[in-house]
């Protein structure tokens, strides 16, 4: 297996996902200085949100750009690192798009956890797949 391609497919869900990331962290800061917070929330619904937004998807993230790193050196193909890489990042997305717009649940913030799961599972599985040489 040509592990360059497989390192290219992970660059691009690294790369996306750290976009998502300062998207979500600009999202913070914008609210923070429209309401003139500097530390916390200040029970403003709308920083609440957008510092969860960002909270939550640090919280998830870094692990599943692990799954791929270590997916990429372990051999998988390109096949394997775009279907955890896919599912990881929609899942984010459409998660924060979920909290962003409610602070209470909704059909994106649990589509956005479902995917965001399912890509554990794709990653772990296929982790215990390719750990067997």
């Amino acid at each position: 297996m040509d592990v360059t391609v497989s390192a290219h497919a992970a660059a691009l869900w690294v790369g996306l996902n750290l976009i998502l990331l300062l998207v979500l962290s600009v999202l913070v800061v914008r609210q923070r200085r429209r309401h003139g917070v500097a530390l916390g929330d200040a029970d403003i619904p709308r920083l609440t949100q957008a510092v969860r937004a960002f909270g939550n998807a640090t919280e998830y993230v870094p692990a599943g750009l692990i799954a791929i790193a270590v997916l990429v050196m372990a051999g998988a193909p390109p096949m394997v690192v775009h279907a955890v890489g896919l599912t990881l990042f929609v899942g984010r997305v459409v998660h924060a798009i979920g909290l962003s717009l409610s602070g209470g649940a909704s059909l994106p913030r649990a589509a956005g956890v479902l995917l965001t799961w399912i890509a554990y599972i794709l990653g772990g599985v296929a982790l215990l797949f390719y750990a067997i040489p």
